[in-house]
């Protein structure tokens, strides 16, 4: 008897695995079924705010030994330390272009839709005091102060607060410490790999909870602000949504294309961290294993570790466009007229705010407080319209983050020549 190819066994045995124990599949059901918990028993299920809670706390206690170990491992193994700065450029470049384009997208969709005119609020029957917890988080910086954040007070205070510029700082110049000590520092090289791998291996154990996460997160969505309450501000929602999916099709998808490959493709490929981040609103929880993939498909280890952490405060894609479209929907729904040296100015603020806003829940409507507060002329109370439905307009301000990132990864790797188009298709196939 002549015994089966390997490639056709191990074809066999793929067929074989049922499809409910895809990952994606188990999130998807978990939201499925919040939703419905949510339409039936709304307070049972804003109660099930603690299981979504806890699972992105379990989450983000490893983010940061997540980015420390990889950017360690991966800059102390390269021979080419001139890369890592060139790598970090061409990042930096990359990000303020795109992030700085979807702010641009958000005011010009803004004016042409005028997704707020016909409220005719009067702001004074605005409740204040629904955005002054949100104004008091939100503080007028500048460069330098936004520079001197990024510095820790100690090196364990950075993992103390997660604060992921801070630790990728740390972890920067222990990785090039280690390089620079060559053959010495070889043993605790390998601790570090042996470490990475580990750490993992317990996101592996985690995201088996990501169901579970998700279920909770999506049923206190639904129970807690409901279905009804999109009704009132479906015009602003409908215009976000559909301005968000088109900045992923066409441009993009247009990056995406210059690149090497399809943005569908890539949407496939990425499915599970794209339902995670919209079922939980944030897109934290997604970076480890968006690392992971990023590296199976071919980009080093050392770039995925200086580009998607990073990109997690530079390139906010999502938190852009929201941020101008919100500001002039606020504008125009207190019937406040802006000048175009206004709107610009929302344009230029908002290239310093929006940064940092990725991640967090609620950082982005922090961060466009805060934006508005430069602008004497918008009443920041008008915020208090958005605030019910900020939830909703965050799941996919979220997702086009976190997959703005993994594009931006995938072209810096481009650029290195880490990965040939073949290939890459290949992978993504």
């Amino acid at each position: 008897m002549t015994a089966p190819k390997p490639h056709a066994a191990a074809a066999a045995k793929t067929q074989k695995k049922p499809f409910y124990t895809s990952l994606s599949t188990q999130v998807l059901f978990g939201i499925a079924l919040a939703i419905v918990f949510g339409y039936v028993s709304p307070a049972k299920a804003a109660a099930m705010k603690p299981l979504g809670d806890a699972f992105i706390r379990l989450i983000t206690m490893i983010i940061t030994l997540v980015i420390f170990c990889t950017v360690v491992s991966g800059i102390a193994g390269m021979q080419d330390m001139k890369k890592v700065g060139r790598v970090g450029g061409k990042a930096l470049i990359y990000f303020e272009a795109v992030s700085t384009l979807a702010l641009i997208i958000g005011l010009v969709v803004g004016n042409v839709m005028q997704p707020g005119s016909g409220f005719n609020i009067n702001p004074a029957t605005l409740d204040a005091k629904a955005v002054s917890d949100y104004a008091g988080q939100a503080k007028a910086q500048n460069v330098t102060d936004f520079l001197m954040q990024i510095i820790p007070t100690t090196i364990t205070d950075a993992f103390a607060k997660g604060n992921i510029l801070q630790v990728l700082l740390v972890a920067l110049l222990f990785g090039f410490a280690l390089s620079l000590a060559g053959a010495r520092a070889r043993p605790l090289v390998d601790l570090f790999e042996a470490l990475t791998h580990a750490v993992f291996r317990i996101i592996n154990i985690l995201m088996r909870l990501a169901p579970i996460g998700a279920f909770g997160a999506m049923a206190f969505t639904v129970g807690r602000f409901g279905v009804a309450s999109l009704g009132p501000l479906l015009k602003l929602i409908a215009t976000f949504y559909i301005c968000g999916i088109l900045f992923v099709v066409l441009v993009l998808g247009a990056i995406a294309a210059a690149a090497g490959f399809s943005i569908f493709k890539f949407l496939r490929y990425i499915k599970e961290e794209i339902l995670l981040v919209l079922a939980v609103s944030s897109s934290e929880p997604a970076l480890p294993t968006l690392m992971g993939k990023m590296e199976r498909l071919g980009c080093s280890e050392a770039l995925v570790g200086l580009v998607v952490p990073t990109g997690y405060t530079f390139n906010t894609d999502g938190t852009s466009i929201y941020m101008t479209l919100a500001a002039l929907f606020v504008a125009q729904a207190t019937n406040t007229h802006l000048t175009l040296t206004q709107q610009l100015t929302i344009l230029g603020v908002a290239i310093l705010t929006s940064k940092g806003a990725s991640g967090v829940q609620g950082a982005a409507f922090i961060a466009l407080v805060g934006t508005l507060m430069v602008i004497p002329a918008i009443p920041v109370a008008g915020m208090a319209l958005i605030l019910g439905i900020d939830r909703f307009m965050s799941m996919l301000r979220a997702a086009i983050n976190m997959l703005g990132n993994g594009v931006a990864t995938v072209v810096v790797a481009r650029w290195e020549n880490e990965i040939d188009p073949d290939t890459l298709r290949r992978n993504l196939a």
